[in-house]
């Protein structure tokens, strides 16, 4: 079992074909990369079916108020031709989304982490959810969630928070509408960009609204060129998600920065390496490996196995 560990412990790191270099100068024995893969999928789809192994611990007490972050990334997906008899030949590859979400209280940086692969934005809700309760989120406080504006988020903390939580656009993603439009909207883009930033974080978005509106592209223009129809239409459709000045006095975070680095360091470390292409079960699978080891729940699972042998 400390081998089986240990084996699992790198495999969930780096790729397979890597492992068997990291056990011999570390243990000095010589291990076949499919026994470490075999190993290694199977504990992680152990993780995966016992979902209180890969969810982060209640932390004990409320707390006023609870940040929360979700986003989507894509990995890659490979499927198999049925009607090919060589499962080597046939293979198509497709980028998919996995989900992805945290939450703390305000103040604290200890996380709680959450997502799904194939549970759709259902489960992903729901992993939001046990998230924020997680990191003391109950009657008495206030969710502060912050993306990129997807309106499957939106529709995800309408329905497991209600009015105790509330939605902010990301502002970096705001400006990034925005700096696009700024080369038609003025010969001079960065003060233009700083004359909008600013307005923003005082809520004057109807005044960035306006700004937009005189430079928006006729209807005949498509979408892909027409950056000024395109921030006037974001902008528009999420006024009631832009309560920077509100966020601001409260020193709470404007910008979704978190979710976007637990991405790099949670799914695409692991999932997203070059020349990696995975199946839609053992993304499940070592996703809820990797959820397991960053909620700090990996010696709960390995405790329960101490002295037995799983080697069968």
């Amino acid at each position: 079992m400390p081998l089986q560990r240990a084996l699992t412990d790198f495999g969930a790191d780096v790729a397979f074909c890597q492992v068997p270099g990291k056990v011999k100068e570390h243990y000095g024995i010589e291990v076949a990369v499919s026994t470490i893969r075999r190993i290694t999928e199977r504990h992680a789809r152990a993780f995966y079916e016992k979902a209180e192994l890969r969810q982060a611990q209640p932390i004990a007490g409320s707390t006023a108020v609870v940040i929360a972050e979700m986003d989507g990334g894509m990995v890659p997906v490979v499927e198999g031709n049925p009607e090919v008899p060589d499962k080597r030949k046939g293979k198509t590859l497709q980028w998919k989304e996995a989900k992805l979400c945290l939450a703390h209280r305000h103040g604290s940086v200890g996380l709680a982490y959450g997502g799904t692969f194939s549970g759709g934005v259902d489960e992903a809700g729901r992993a939001f959810h046990h998230c924020a309760v997680a990191a003391g989120f109950d009657a008495s406080s206030f969710l502060h969630a912050v993306g990129d504006g997807a309106s499957w988020i939106t529709e995800q903390i309408e329905t497991h928070f209600g009015a105790k939580g509330h939605y902010l656009v990301d502002f970096y993603h705001v400006c990034e509408y925005l700096a696009a439009a700024a080369h038609v909207c003025s010969p001079e883009p960065k003060a233009w960009m700083e004359q909008q930033k600013e307005a923003l974080k005082a809520n004057q978005c109807s005044a960035v609204l306006a700004a937009l509106l005189p430079h928006m592209e006729p209807h005949t223009i498509e979408d892909k060129d027409a950056p000024v129809r395109k921030a006037h239409r974001y902008l528009h459709n999420r006024r009631k998600q832009l309560d920077y000045k509100g966020a601001i006095e409260k020193k709470l975070p404007i910008g979704s920065g978190e979710i976007e680095s637990a991405h790099r360091y949670i799914v695409q470390q692991r999932l997203k390496r070059p020349g990696a292409w995975w199946t839609i079960d053992n993304i499940d699978y070592m996703l809820a490996l990797r959820l397991a080891r960053a909620n700090r729940r990996w010696d709960d699972y390995w405790n329960r196995f101490e002295g037995k042998n799983l080697a069968a």
